[in-house]
């Protein structure tokens, strides 16, 4: 059979993290597919994506000097609709954050929805309180999440199928758009991140990577400050002087490092700690690929991910109170030699690249009934 004609429509290329990575897999199931995206900066555009076919908002992006894409989001849904997707696509895939559904609107192939979130900061209150930054900009988040519910209840009922990348955002799309979803966990490049026997555990434990309110870092030094053990922070973020303000000498600040650096420390480290809730959680992967440990609050992702007595341990969620002081028991009674190293990794190869590929090609050919 010849591969089917597949078009992947993804929100922005404006930085290259987690979704992009997602739809760089895509293209290689799919390597004739063709790209579309709103915005597109071409520092976003990794291999084995080529091309990206994208709109007048990425010229719009560079007229402001490409320093946030958030002042063009109300434009998105409109030029999502406007894409090009009427010519001959066998389906068309789409990679979503908040926006992205609207290309539903573009097509009459059958549609795809690999759903990352839902628009997390329009549905969920707390989180958006925790993402705006003030006054100001929770009241532009207010007005946005109005714009992003209704556009993803407009276009949900007309996608063809929908997959989310974990449990709990099965669960969301099931309360928020009334829908189910089958689930297929996002890739880790877990061939990178492998064990080293020679390198000894060091006695700290790790929180990797970026510093922004919603993945809890304050938790984790304020956790580690009861229990009276060290902690090493990898990475950098807008809430970096917050956690400067809380930390103490027991936390050291890594900032943004090299590859090199992340693999050492995931192989040094007792255990690596995830206080806040994921999506999925690409970091915790990684440590267990590398024969870590986590310890991580018990919900979101990490009920995907980390499996308690094989892979690490579910901290209770809770208040911020509870999670700190449940989180600092577990690390003042943590004992790595509990844990199997080679049973962590076997458990984190299960999100390999090459199972998420056939997972997902298995998907859009029950759809398209295309093998």
């Amino acid at each position: 059979m010849n591969e089917p004609r597949i078009a992947i429509v993804h929100e922005r290329f404006t930085e290259f993290g987690g979704s992009e990575a997602v739809v760089g897999e895509f293209v290689e199931t799919w390597p004739h597919a063709e790209v579309f995206a709103p915005i597109v900066e071409p520092s976003g555009v990794r291999p084995p994506l080529k091309t990206v076919h994208d709109t007048w908002l990425s010229r719009a992006y560079t007229a402001t000097g490409g320093r946030s894409h958030a002042p063009l989001l109300p434009f998105v849904p409109r030029a999502l609709r406007g894409l090009p997707l009427r010519a001959g696509f066998d389906a068309v895939l789409i990679s979503h954050h908040s926006f992205a559904t609207q290309a539903v609107f573009a097509t009459d192939a059958p549609t795809i929805v690999y759903v990352h979130s839902p628009a997390r900061w329009a549905w969920d209150a707390e989180f958006r309180a925790q993402e705006a930054g003030g006054r100001a900009g929770q009241a532009a988040l207010t007005v946005l999440g109005q714009l992003a519910r209704r556009a993803e209840l407009r276009a949900a009922p007309h996608l063809t199928h929908i997959v989310a990348n974990s449990h709990a955002v099965a669960d969301r799309i099931q309360d928020w758009w009334g829908l189910p979803a089958t689930v297929i966990n996002p890739p880790v490049q877990v061939e990178q991140f492998t064990p080293d026997p020679a390198i000894p555990r060091e006695d700290f434990f790790l929180f990797a990577g970026r510093l922004v309110p919603y993945k809890r870092p304050d938790l984790a030094i304020r956790a580690a400050q009861r229990a009276g053990v060290r902690l090493v922070i990898l990475g950098d973020g807008r809430f970096r002087a917050q956690l400067d303000a809380v930390a103490g000498p027991e936390t050291t600040f890594l900032g943004a490092t090299s590859f090199n650096v992340l693999l050492d420390t995931y192989r040094r480290c007792r255990a690596l700690l995830m206080p806040g809730i994921e999506d999925f959680g690409i970091v915790p992967v990684e440590a267990m690929a590398c024969g870590t440990p986590v310890l991580a609050v018990g919900q979101g992702g990490a009920m995907d991910t980390v499996l308690p007595g094989v892979t690490g341990a579910h901290v209770e969620h809770g208040t911020d109170e509870h999670v700190i002081e449940t989180m600092a028991e577990a690390m003042r009674t943590f004992d790595p030699t509990a844990f199997d190293p080679t049973a962590i990794r076997d458990h984190a190869i299960s999100f390999s690249p090459s199972a998420f590929r056939a997972n997902i090609a298995e998907t859009v050919a029950a759809v398209t009934d295309h093998p």
